[in-house]
């Protein structure tokens, strides 16, 4: 990366998050831990445009960081999604996730613990830049009595107070995946509300299933179109039968059931749901996607939840704007302003 470039790309954003060190390192080990992990995720970017120049960039490297240019292009053309410098530039950080967050929720409770922040307001996640760190909070939360699990994440969004790069991590994907993820980032810098984890998640979830329908049948690949919507499928049917027990929890959780006998309940009922989605994965044929995990308890359940519940509002949404999506943005942003002054 040459100087220009290094001011160009890093200049300001270096001394944002330098400062945010300095304001923030009194607020304990926490914030200090994100600033420096934030400022070494920058540190490592260089402009893709760049590397794809470049014959020191490996061949498939340099084939997925061109399309993800194309893909960026595409965003500011078609999506109206926005024009600034977030995924041009590319970071190799030689691990597997970029952040790994913790989720939390009561023994005998649906509702996620939340964390409350500067930038992103309250979440229903703790993110780490260390695995070992997120593991030693997790156990933490764990002696305090609550469902914990912990999830390596490959992307994620700071709203367009830094240039986000693309990840190393996300090159795990196919590239229809890599490119929807893109879109979901892209998204949350439309619309974020603090706070609502739930809203912000599905609104990007749908941008991203939206816009890379458009992708893809603009580049005529309907057959990956057609693969798309069946992990798509897939995933909505598992989503179903979590909701399911979802269901049976809350009731469970709410009846006047002594602990033992509702912690008995709860084993069972999460024992059945893990057969119920093995069952589905086998006729599907497909193995395990990695947002499922392991472990099934309500932190689990409830970090699904996130991304999927108002999803189908969002479609109906979308339809009703008979699929324009400067429309679909405005009417979202509606509906928030709705909710948001029906809270207050």
């Amino acid at each position: 990366m040459t100087q220009r470039d290094f001011i160009r790309f890093g200049n300001s954003s270096y001394r944002n998050i330098l400062f945010t060190m300095c304001a923030l390192s009194m607020s304990g080990c926490y914030y200090v831990q994100a600033a420096r992990g934030q400022l070494d995720v920058m540190s490592k970017r260089e402009p893709i445009d760049e590397l794809v120049a470049t014959d020191a960039t490996p061949g498939d490297l340099a084939r997925r960081l061109e399309l993800v240019l194309e893909a960026r292009q595409f965003a500011v053309d078609e999506l109206h999604l926005p024009d600034n410098d977030s995924y041009r530039s590319y970071a190799d950080l030689d691990r597997d996730y970029v952040v790994w967050n913790v989720f939390a929720a009561p023994e005998f409770s649906l509702e996620p613990r939340t964390w409350c922040f500067p930038i992103a307001g309250c979440v229903a996640y703790r993110g780490y830049f260390s695995e070992e760190a997120a593991t030693s909070k997790a156990a933490k939360l764990s002696d305090d009595g609550l469902d914990v699990v912990v999830g390596g994440v490959p992307a994620y969004s700071t709203l367009g107070k830094f240039d986000d790069p693309v990840l190393s991590t996300m090159m795990r994907w196919e590239d229809t995946d890599l490119i929807a993820t893109l879109f979901h980032e892209l998204a949350h810098q439309v619309l974020y509300i603090k706070d609502d984890s739930e809203f912000n998640e599905s609104f990007a979830s749908a941008v991203e299933e939206f816009g890379i329908e458009r992708w893809l049948t603009s580049r005529g690949e309907e057959g990956e179109f057609e693969a798309y919507l069946e992990r798509r499928a897939l995933r909505q049917r598992l989503i179903e039968i979590i909701a399911i027990a979802r269901g049976d929890l809350e009731d469970l959780y709410a009846s006047s059931a002594a602990p033992e006998q509702m912690r008995s309940a709860k084993a069972s009922r999460l024992e059945q749901l893990r057969s119920e989605l093995d069952a589905e994965l086998e006729r599907s044929g497909r193995d395990a996607p990695g947002w499922l995990g392991n472990g099934l308890n309500n932190a689990r359940l409830a970090s699904i939840g996130l991304y999927e519940n108002r999803l189908p509002e969002f479609r109906a949404l979308y339809e009703e704007c008979d699929r324009d999506l400067q429309c679909f943005y405005d009417n979202a942003s509606s509906l928030q302003l709705a909710e948001s002054s029906t809270r207050r």
